[in-house]
């Protein structure tokens, strides 16, 4: 019998830049909430207005919640321009570089049939990409992995007040918002739905006398699934599967897709093998046993190699140049951040504005 826990989170995150970047999209400081890894609300620095991202968040909060959270995050924009310059300051660094400030605000929570347990908080600064500072939320301190934290680490933690604080909103007013947030959701979030699930072989790139096998499972929804690649009814090891984690969907849902290389010509059964919490017991789709790109004329497979070759090269170059750029924006994805919502927005905002 396999138990499902159910895993949710809410996090904010900001992320400021020393300087303007003359791209499309690209501002000096961005905030945004995510729900289960669904964006929620967002604002930038060039609008300077926190807008809902969903819509049940527009009909449930407020005219004032939206008010009180635009406040917050232009506080948190003026602090993110003041700490970025202290820090490059204090780390010698020249101002006509781009650096990048990240911060990342939020908990997690396990529900098992109707009880709600607090799992893991998260309060922690990034510096270029690097990990900067972080909130031990059990021992009610902050941790500096590089010297130059060390300062705001001996600050903050002479403000018992501070750490004291951080700790209540990562374990109760994170989880209280998380649960209500939920709850304001449900039609649309946690609407459960099953997952679609397909099985199929593509030539591998990499030899030429193996195919890649994949299993995808999509459009489900609570989040957490169990899916296997079995070979004669036996799960595949971990080490041997490329997995690309769950992932949202657009619409609110969630996809998750595992891969392994076989042998074109091995004769044996594999089968995808999912569990989800809307299946009664585990569904299993067979392997036909057929490769979908698998050509038998030579002169065919030669010409859609050398095209697959063209193909594979634009697409590497492009995510090339996605990396850099998300390098350069100190990846600007996660960006939005901690709104610290209602009527405690205030509050957070006063202790947060502990310079470094």
């Amino acid at each position: 019998i396999t138990t499902f826990n159910e895993k949710h989170s809410l996090y904010y995150i900001y992320t400021g830049l020393s300087k303007p970047v003359n791209l499309p999209g690209i501002y000096e400081f961005t905030a945004m909430g995510l729900l289960d890894d669904i964006q929620i609300d967002y604002y930038n620095s060039g609008e300077q207005k926190k807008i809902t991202k969903q819509t049940w968040m527009k009909e449930k909060m407020q005219v004032d919640y939206w008010e009180k959270g635009t406040q917050s995050r232009k506080s948190k924009e003026e602090w993110f321009n003041v700490n970025i310059d202290v820090l490059m300051k204090r780390m010698r660094l020249n101002e006509s570089d781009l650096h990048v400030l990240q911060r990342r605000v939020g908990c997690e929570i396990e529900q098992q049939k109707n009880e709600e347990k607090f799992s893991k908080g998260v309060y922690e600064f990034s510096f270029d990409g690097e990990n900067f500072l972080s909130f031990d939320d059990r021992d009610s301190q902050w941790v500096a992995p590089v010297d130059a934290a060390l300062p705001t680490k001996r600050k903050w933690d002479n403000v018992p007040m501070l750490n004291q604080y951080f700790k209540g909103y990562l374990e109760k007013e994170c989880v209280d918002w998380l649960s209500k947030f939920r709850e304001y959701g449900d039609e649309e979030l946690r609407k459960a739905s099953p997952p679609d699930v397909y099985v199929f072989a593509k030539r591998s790139t990499s030899y030429k006398t193996k195919l890649k096998l994949t299993c995808i499972a999509t459009g489900f929804y609570l989040r957490d699934v169990t899916l296997f690649i079995r070979k004669y009814r036996t799960s595949l090891p971990e080490g041997k599967i490329e997995s690309t984690g769950i992932r949202p969907n657009h619409d609110g849902t969630f996809q998750m897709k595992k891969t392994v290389e076989i042998w074109e010509n091995e004769k044996a059964e594999y089968d995808c093998f999912v569990a989800h919490r809307t299946f009664k017991e585990p569904i299993i789709i067979n392997w036909d046993g057929k490769c979908i790109d698998c050509l038998p004329d030579k002169v065919t497979v030669m010409i859609a190699t050398a095209i697959g070759g063209l193909l594979v090269i634009a697409l590497t170059a492009l995510i090339i140049y996605i990396i850099r750029k998300k390098r350069i924006i100190g990846q600007n994805t996660d960006r939005g951040q901690h709104s610290e919502n209602g009527r405690n927005t205030c509050e957070l905002d006063r202790y947060s504005s502990q310079k470094y």
